[in-house]
């Protein structure tokens, strides 16, 4: 079981990634639109904020296996954002 603390950092670290290099491509591309890039910063954002709560929940009766769920969404989601970010750069 990945412990509560090891989860949090990977949230943070993956979602941080994500960010950068939305923002990175704002920087390599100045006269491009960014409102891709930005939606995807929001949504990184959200999907931060609400994996975070979904670790600090207190209410689940088997921790361990709501846990490996947080882990197996923050995957999921991090594949889509950086699918999103390779778009861009097509």
């Amino acid at each position: 079981m990945a412990s509560k603390q090891t989860l949090k950092r990977d949230v943070n670290y993956v979602m941080g990634d994500i960010i950068e290099a939305a923002f990175l491509h704002q920087m390599v591309n100045p006269k491009e639109d960014h409102s891709k890039s930005d939606a995807i910063v929001e949504e990184a954002m959200v999907s931060y904020d609400d994996l975070i709560t979904k670790i600090n929940d207190k209410s689940v009766e088997n921790r361990g296996k709501h846990l490996r769920a947080v882990g197996k969404e923050l995957e999921e989601k991090a594949h889509s954002l950086v699918k999103d970010i390779n778009a861009l750069n097509s």
